[in-house]
C-alpha cells in the first residue's frame, strides 16, 4: 500500500493543515482560484533581497550574459517545486517528516544540520535587506535597523491568527508591489531588446574561470542559482500544499489536488522569474559600466539619484521606490521563512510544542548569526553586501543536499503510488543535482 492512506502523527503545520475549503466540481478558473496561494509564499523566497544584490550586480557587470542563467534555473525550480507539493499532497508528509521517518539517523541529523545552516543564511539577506530598507526610508541607524526587523516574527503570530488566506493574500499583494515597482524602473532604463533575448541563449563562457572572486561569472551564476532555487522552499511547499482540503478516500480528489497546485506554482514561479529577469536587466541597462558603484543596496538606492548613473532619470521618487520594494521583499520573505523554521525543527526532531512557540524558538535560533553579524558589521553596508552575495553561493552549495532526498522519496512508487515521477523527470532531476554539485566544486576550488 503506497502512502496515500497513513496520516503523520502530526500534521505538518497542524493548525492550517487541510484548512482551506475547495470546491466540488467547479469550472477550471473558480477551481484554480481557490488553489492559488502557497505558490505565492513559495515565489517570495525566489524574489527575496539575496536576489537583488546578484542579479543587478550580475546585469551591471556582465550586462545580459547570465539572463539564461534565471531561466535555466527558474525552470528548475518548477521541476523540483511540483515534486515537492506532490510530495505533500500524495503522501501527507512534507520533506523533513519524509526524511526524519525513511533516511538513517545519522544521515537525517547531517541534513537537519544543513538546512538549518541555509535557513541561517536566508534569513541573512532578508534581515539585512529589510534593515537596509528602514535605513534607507526613515534614516535610522542601521544597526538598529536590522535588530528592529526581529520583532517581524510577532507580525507573524499575529497574522496567523487571520487565517492562511488572509495571509496569502497579503503575500500576493507584496509581490505584486514588488512586480510593478520593477517593472516601471525597467521601463524607464530602456534595455536593448535585441540584448534581452540574446541573453536568455546559454553562454559557455559564463563556466570561465580566468577570473575569480565574488564577481567572477561562475560565483554570479552559481548566487543567482542559489538565489533563485532555494532550498528552504522545497520544505515550505512540501507542507503548505496540504493547507487544501483533500479528500483522501478518492483518487480524483488527490489528482485533482496535484494538477491545481501544479499550475499554483508554476504560474507564480513565473511571476518570480519575471522579477528575477527585470532585476537583471535594470542591472545591465541602467548601472552597466558602474558594477562598482551598485554593490550595496544603498548605492543602488543613491544610484537612482545619481544624473552621471541613472541619466536623465534619476530622481529621490525612484530610489523611494526602490526602498519600499527592497522592504516589502524582505518583510514577505521573513513570513515564509519562519513557517519553513517550524517545518523543518518539527519534521527533524518531532517536536511536540505549541505552533507559537516552536514559530518563536525556530526563528530566534536562525537570527542569532544574523545578530552577530549586525554587531560586527553594523556600520559597513558593503561588507554586508558581500555577505549576502556569499550567504547565496552557500544555499547554491546546500541545495543538492535537498533536492537528492526529495527526487529519491517522489520517485519511490511505495511512497507515491501512481504519483510516482516519471523516469525522464527522475533521471533529469538527479542529473541537475549532479551537475550543481560538480560546479560547487569548481566554485570551491575557485574562492579558495
Amino acid at each position: 500500500m503506497s502512502a496515500i492512506s497513513q496520516k503523520p502523527s502530526k500534521e505538518s503545520l497542524s493548525d492550517i493543515n487541510q484548512s482551506v475549503s475547495v470546491p466540488d466540481n467547479a469550472s477550471f478558473f473558480k477551481t484554480l482560484r481557490a488553489f492559488l496561494g502557497p505558490g505565492a509564499l513559495v515565489a517570495v523566497g525566489y524574489m527575496d533581497p539575496g536576489n537583488w544584490i546578484t542579479s543587478v550586480v550580475g546585469g551591471a557587470t556582465y550586462k545580459y550574459l547570465l539572463l539564461s542563467v534565471i531561466l535555466v534555473s527558474s525552470l528548475i525550480a518548477m521541476q523540483l517545486q511540483q515534486m515537492a507539493g506532490k510530495l505533500g499532497i500524495v503522501t501527507r508528509h512534507d520533506l523533513a517528516q519524509a526524511t526524519a521517518a525513511h533516511l538513517p539517523r545519522g544521515l537525517r541529523y547531517l541534513l537537519f544540520i544543513i538546512i538549518e545552516l541555509a535557513l541561517m543564511a536566508t534569513d541573512l539577506a532578508e534581515v539585512i535587506g529589510s534593515g537596509i530598507a528602514l535605513h534607507l526610508l526613515f534614516g535610522w541607524p542601521l544597526l538598529f535597523s536590522i535588530l528592529i526587523t526581529i520583532l517581524d516574527v510577532f507580525l507573524l503570530l499575529s497574522l496567523m491568527k487571520l487565517g492562511f488566506k488572509r495571509i496569502e493574500a497579503i503575500v500576493s499583494t507584496l509581490i505584486l508591489t514588488i512586480l510593478f515597482i520593477f517593472a516601471y524602473l525597467t521601463f524607464l532604463s530602456k534595455p536593448s531588446i535585441s540584448g534581452i533575448l540574446t541573453g536568455y541563449l546559454p553562454q559557455l563562457s559564463i563556466f570561465d574561470l580566468s577570473h575569480s572572486g565574488a564577481n567572477s561569472k561562475l560565483t554570479l551564476a552559481l548566487g543567482i542559482i542559489g538565489a533563485t532555487v532555494m532550498p528552504h522552499n522545497l520544505y515550505l511547499h512540501s507542507s503548505i500544499s496540504q493547507t487544501r482540503k483533500v479528500d483522501y478516500s478518492s483518487q480524483d480528489s488527490i489528482k485533482k489536488a496535484v494538477r491545481f497546485m501544479t499550475w499554483d506554482s508554476n504560474l507564480q514561479l513565473g511571476l518570480a522569474f519575471i522579477v528575477n529577469s527585470l532585476l537583471l536587466i535594470l542591472g545591465a541597462s541602467l548601472f552597466y559600466g558602474h558594477a562598482s558603484d551598485i554593490s550595496a543596496f544603498s548605492q543602488m538606492y543613491n544610484a537612482l539619484q545619481d544624473s552621471n548613473i541613472a541619466g536623465a532619470i534619476a530622481s529621490s521618487f525612484l530610489s523611494t521606490l526602490f526602498a519600499i520594494a527592497l522592504l516589502a521583499s524582505g518583510q514577505n520573505s521573513t513570513i515564509t521563512g519562519t513557517l519553513t523554521g517550524q517545518i523543518v525543527m518539527e519534521g527533524f526532531l518531532h517536536m511536540k510544542l505549541p505552533d507559537w512557540l516552536i514559530r518563536l524558538v525556530t526563528r530566534l535560533l536562525a537570527l542569532t548569526p544574523v545578530i552577530v553579524v549586525a554587531f560586527l558589521y553594523g556600520s559597513q553596508e558593503t561588507m554586508l553586501d558581500q555577505l549576502i552575495v556569499y550567504s547565496q553561493v552557500f544555499l547554491s552549495l546546500a541545495l543538492p543536499f535537498s533536492i537528492f532526498p526529495l527526487v529519491y522519496f517522489t520517485s519511490q512508487r511505495n511512497l507515491m503510488g501512481e504519483f510516482v515521477n516519471a523516469k525522464w523527470n527522475t533521471y533529469l532531476a538527479y542529473g541537475i543535482a549532479i551537475l550543481l554539485t560538480l560546479l560547487n566544486i569548481k566554485l570551491i576550488f575557485e574562492l579558495f
